[in-house]
Protein backbone atom coordinates (compact mmCIF):
# COMPACT_ATOMS: atom_id res chain seq x y z
CA UNK A 1 0.00 0.00 0.00
CA UNK A 2 1.00 3.83 -0.62
CA UNK A 3 0.36 7.14 0.72
CA UNK A 4 0.34 10.42 -0.59
CA UNK A 5 0.96 13.03 1.28
CA UNK A 6 -0.33 16.50 -0.14
CA UNK A 7 0.79 19.70 1.88
CA UNK A 8 -0.26 23.36 0.95
CA UNK A 9 -0.22 26.46 2.33
CA UNK A 10 -3.52 27.77 1.47
CA UNK A 11 -3.79 31.35 -0.41
CA UNK A 12 -7.64 31.33 -0.72
CA UNK A 13 -10.51 28.96 -0.50
CA UNK A 14 -13.51 29.61 -2.26
CA UNK A 15 -17.08 28.11 -3.64
CA UNK A 16 -15.38 26.57 -6.09
CA UNK A 17 -12.74 24.63 -4.65
CA UNK A 18 -15.20 23.04 -2.38
CA UNK A 19 -17.07 21.85 -5.34
CA UNK A 20 -13.95 20.44 -7.20
CA UNK A 21 -11.87 18.97 -3.81
CA UNK A 22 -15.65 17.07 -3.35
CA UNK A 23 -15.58 16.21 -7.53
CA UNK A 24 -11.68 14.72 -7.07
CA UNK A 25 -12.23 13.29 -4.16
CA UNK A 26 -15.44 10.89 -5.28
CA UNK A 27 -13.50 10.60 -8.56
CA UNK A 28 -10.36 9.45 -7.01
CA UNK A 29 -12.45 7.00 -4.39
CA UNK A 30 -14.90 5.73 -7.09
CA UNK A 31 -12.92 5.62 -10.75
CA UNK A 32 -9.34 5.66 -9.86
CA UNK A 33 -9.40 2.82 -6.75
CA UNK A 34 -7.92 5.38 -4.18
CA UNK A 35 -8.83 3.37 -0.73
CA UNK A 36 -9.54 5.82 1.84
CA UNK A 37 -8.82 10.32 1.67
CA UNK A 38 -8.37 12.31 4.41
CA UNK A 39 -7.95 16.08 4.25
CA UNK A 40 -7.72 18.68 7.20
CA UNK A 41 -6.69 22.51 6.84
CA UNK A 42 -5.59 24.74 10.00
CA UNK A 43 -5.47 27.93 9.44
CA UNK A 44 -3.82 28.07 6.08
CA UNK A 45 -2.12 25.19 6.26
CA UNK A 46 -3.47 22.02 4.02
CA UNK A 47 -2.74 18.07 4.39
CA UNK A 48 -4.30 15.37 2.46
CA UNK A 49 -3.47 11.63 2.63
CA UNK A 50 -4.75 9.61 -0.13
CA UNK A 51 -4.15 5.62 0.22
CA UNK A 52 -3.54 3.28 -3.02
CA UNK A 53 -2.76 0.02 -3.82
CA UNK A 54 -0.31 0.18 -6.40
CA UNK A 55 2.04 3.50 -7.93
CA UNK A 56 0.38 2.83 -11.12
CA UNK A 57 -2.86 3.40 -9.94
CA UNK A 58 -1.58 7.33 -8.58
CA UNK A 59 0.36 7.37 -11.60
CA UNK A 60 -3.38 7.15 -13.59
CA UNK A 61 -4.64 9.50 -11.06
CA UNK A 62 -2.13 12.11 -11.68
CA UNK A 63 -2.12 11.93 -15.64
CA UNK A 64 -6.20 12.35 -15.51
CA UNK A 65 -7.29 14.93 -17.23
CA UNK A 66 -9.96 16.54 -14.87
CA UNK A 67 -7.77 15.94 -12.21
CA UNK A 68 -5.26 17.95 -14.27
CA UNK A 69 -7.24 20.75 -14.49
CA UNK A 70 -7.98 20.93 -10.94
CA UNK A 71 -3.85 21.17 -10.06
CA UNK A 72 -3.88 23.98 -12.63
CA UNK A 73 -6.48 25.85 -10.86
CA UNK A 74 -4.93 24.98 -7.47
CA UNK A 75 -1.28 26.78 -8.57
CA UNK A 76 -3.47 29.74 -9.96
CA UNK A 77 -5.63 30.52 -7.27
CA UNK A 78 -5.94 28.29 -4.09
CA UNK A 79 -2.71 27.37 -2.70
CA UNK A 80 0.60 29.82 -2.58
CA UNK A 81 2.46 26.70 -2.50
CA UNK A 82 2.24 23.13 -2.06
CA UNK A 83 4.35 19.85 -1.99
CA UNK A 84 3.50 15.87 -2.88
CA UNK A 85 5.31 13.20 -1.04
CA UNK A 86 4.53 9.48 -2.01
CA UNK A 87 5.50 6.63 0.28
CA UNK A 88 5.04 3.21 0.67
CA UNK A 89 3.53 1.80 3.68
CA UNK A 90 5.57 -1.56 4.96
CA UNK A 91 3.23 -2.13 8.29
CA UNK A 92 0.13 -0.45 9.41
CA UNK A 93 -2.03 -1.30 12.43
CA UNK A 94 -5.76 -0.05 13.70
CA UNK A 95 -7.28 -0.80 16.86
CA UNK A 96 -10.10 -1.81 17.52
Amino acid sequence: MYVVIFRARVAQLDAQYSEMANKMRDRALNEFGCREFVALTEGQDEIALSYWDSEAAILAWRKDSQHQVAQQLGRAAWYQHYSVEIARISRAYRHP
